[in-house]
């Protein structure tokens, strides 16, 4: 059978051997990671239970570019590697966990988000309980350091004709540690159209948060706060064992809002975990029962 040849008269083989991938703009790939965790905050008062808190690891840039600001964790995927591996190798370098809860987020891919070339950036969304990790700064970073996270909605517009509906959240983002306070503002604009959803995250302002990562911490915790209503997601951020309070405290941080004993107990509770033979055993507390993951079957 006489092999197909295109309008130049080239078979495939000879097509392939004469290609130059040079002739086509390239973009280098890198992987952004988003690592959360759920932590306690110290209490001084032994009766009371700690309090949480929702964390997001960021490292301090040791070179050019934004050379001393705060980043998320993330490097190049390498020429033998998919976007998923680089991710899984960058995540056991920074944290030293490996087989946790890990999904992709969004690949962010604008020819001016990074000041060196373009660089597109396929975010992955790592969760991970904190009792577990040991962070250290990789060879290009001065430091890392968990940093508590708070976003909050500053305005909401929805515009609406016959054709579009647009709804646009401005955010603001505030990641704290210690001494120091980045920020950030962020515009969501949702447009609803009959060809589908687009989504885009805009930088109003950022201080002291290196790149485009103000955007895609945003972008996360909106994920995160979506998803927490409808899956187990949340259970990635407790131990193996923990009290309906513990689990509480995680979907209160992550949802930014106080949450009813009783009704969450009957949602959640009941739904995504099951008793365990085991109870606290806390100094000043009286013993509570431990509940474990219901792990869910179709």
């Amino acid at each position: 059978m006489e092999e197909l040849r295109d309008k130049n008269g080239l078979t495939e083989a000879e097509y392939l051997a004469a290609y130059k991938p040079g002739d086509y703009a390239r973009p280098s790939v890198a992987v952004d990671m988003v690592i959360f965790s759920a932590a306690d905050t110290k209490e001084e008062n032994y009766r009371k239970l700690p309090q949480k808190e929702l964390k997001v690891l960021l490292i301090q840039r040791g070179g050019h570019p934004y050379l001393g600001t705060w980043a998320l964790p993330g490097g190049f995927v390498e020429p033998n590697e998919t976007t998923e591996q680089a991710a899984q190798r960058e995540l056991s370098e920074e944290t030293g966990v490996e087989n946790i809860y890990l999904e992709q987020l969004y690949t962010f891919s604008e020819p001016n988000r990074d000041p060196r070339t373009w660089v597109m950036s396929c975010s992955y969304l790592a969760l991970i309980d904190s009792s577990k990790v040991s962070v250290s700064a990789g060879d290009d970073a001065r430091r890392a350091e968990w940093f508590t996270v708070r976003l909050d909605t500053v305005s909401k517009k929805i515009n609406e004709s016959s054709d579009l509906i647009e709804k646009i959240t401005e955010y603001k983002l505030v990641l704290l540690c210690e001494d120091i306070e980045l920020s950030g503002s962020v515009k969501h604009t949702m447009k609803r159209t009959g060809a589908g959803i687009e989504n885009i995250y805009e930088i109003i302002e950022s201080n002291g948060i290196a790149f485009d990562h103000a955007r895609i911490i945003s972008y996360a915790v909106e994920r995160l706060r979506g998803k927490v209503q409808y899956t187990d997601i949340a259970l990635n951020l407790v131990p193996e064992y923990f009290t309906l309070t513990e689990l509480q405290q995680v979907y209160e941080v992550i949802l930014g809002t106080k949450l009813i004993k009783a009704p969450f107990r009957r949602k959640y509770g009941a739904m995504l975990c099951e008793p365990s033979e085991k109870t606290t055993s806390d100094a000043g507390h009286r013993p509570s029962r431990l509940y474990r993951r219901k792990w869910l079957t179709e």
